[in-house]
């Protein structure tokens, strides 16, 4: 049985009571908060495991916690996972660029928050890859030393671009990055984007990747993951 704390922020009696009740029935401790400001109180005086953070909220919204929490030494360590209205994709972006970890659109299954719950905390505790480690995954072996990716031990030719994209990724498995942040690690801050130019680049890394490019997963709307496995 699981024995995290998890800290759930939602204005909504029902939803908060579903979600409290099944998070409780899987083993989980569970902390209440039905505003913005108990929820960055509350994280800040019991260091949570994981937040549950509706980001339509009374007073401090949640994007706005979730700005609060990752700006501060004390919480930015804390995962946080978003629930999100259907369709509200500008949030679902922003909150991923603020340093949320992922997101649980509504209206949801208790098996699919429970699931998405567990995934989140075994990242946590186990954690990404250094920069400089070699990565492998299946057949595919990056070695950011030597600029260096294999698929089932033939070499790859990647551009620069693609690179860091792909290293950026699978670093991550299962996380979900904006277009955004990947062109900020590959090109810089600075550098203007567009949908479609990282859309190009994905695109030409998959076809060098053979099979494997399917690794490299589309989350309409927001950006790419890379597929666990």
């Amino acid at each position: 049985m699981a024995h995290e704390h998890i800290l759930v922020v939602d204005d909504e009696e029902d939803i908060q009571e579903l979600v409290s009740y099944n998070l409780e029935h899987n083993g989980y401790k569970v902390t209440r908060a039905d505003t913005g400001e108990d929820a960055v109180k509350l994280a800040r005086d019991r260091s949570p495991d994981l937040v549950l953070l509706d980001l339509m909220l009374p007073g401090i919204d949640g994007l706005e916690v979730c700005r609060i929490l990752k700006q501060d030494d004390r919480t930015s360590g804390i995962p946080i996972v978003m629930l999100t209205a259907k369709g509200d994709e500008s949030d679902v972006v922003a909150g991923l660029e603020l340093g949320a970890d992922d997101y649980i659109s509504k209206p949801f299954s208790p098996k699919v928050m429970l699931a998405r719950v567990r995934a989140v905390l075994r990242r946590v505790e186990n954690p990404q890859p250094g920069k400089d480690s070699v990565i492998t995954i299946k057949d595919l072996v990056i070695h950011p030393g030597r600029h260096e990716v294999k698929v089932k031990g033939k070499q790859v030719s990647l551009t620069s671009t693609e690179f860091l994209m792909l290293h950026q990724l699978a670093r991550r498995p299962g996380w979900v990055f904006t277009r955004q942040q990947l062109i900020d690690v590959a090109r810089g801050e600075d550098y203007p984007v567009t949908d479609r130019s990282v859309d190009v680049h994905i695109v030409g890394l998959r076809k060098k990747l053979g099979p494997l490019g399917k690794l490299i997963e589309t989350v309409r709307g927001v950006g790419y993951k890379f597929g666990e496995g």
